[in-house]
């Protein structure tokens, strides 16, 4: 029987692999465990950087449609503002126009009053003249 409790004692030549698998499959695991977490870490890197390149493609195509929307406001409000100017260099050309026509009615209007005026007197200091000369010869009016 001492035989028996010994060999039951001793470990068998199989055992110690036994002991020692569990803490190799543990180990296994837990390295295969860290790999895949410093695996994930990198797909979160690249995700995180992809994303990034992204926003940024993103950032950079509304940057050009605004500044495309901002040349394209500034050519318009150009075109209006020389539009402008040109309706306003016809307007003060008209104006200038319509000035010099009134000024020459005007000045046409002030000489036929004038020649009229002129005309006027001439024919009253001619009868004054008359008048007074027919008085002066003695003759009644």
């Amino acid at each position: 029987m001492v035989d028996q409790k010994e060999q039951a004692l001793k470990p068998e030549a199989g055992a110690p692999e036994q002991v020692a698998d569990p803490l190799a499959e543990v180990l296994g695991r837990a390295q295969s465990a860290y790999a895949a977490y410093v695996e994930a870490q990198k797909e979160v890197a690249r995700a995180y950087k992809e994303r990034e390149q992204q926003v940024e493609k993103v950032y950079k195509k509304l940057e050009q449609q605004a500044n495309n929307a901002c040349e394209e406001a500034i050519e318009r409000a150009l075109r209006v503002r020389e539009k402008a100017e040109q309706e306003i260099e016809e307007t003060y050309k008209k104006a200038g126009e319509k000035a010099r026509e009134v000024y020459q009615e005007s000045v046409g209007q002030a000489s036929k009053v004038r020649k009229e005026t002129i005309e006027q007197a001439w024919k009253v200091r001619k009868e004054s003249a008359a008048q007074a000369w027919t008085i002066f010869q003695g003759n009644k009016v």
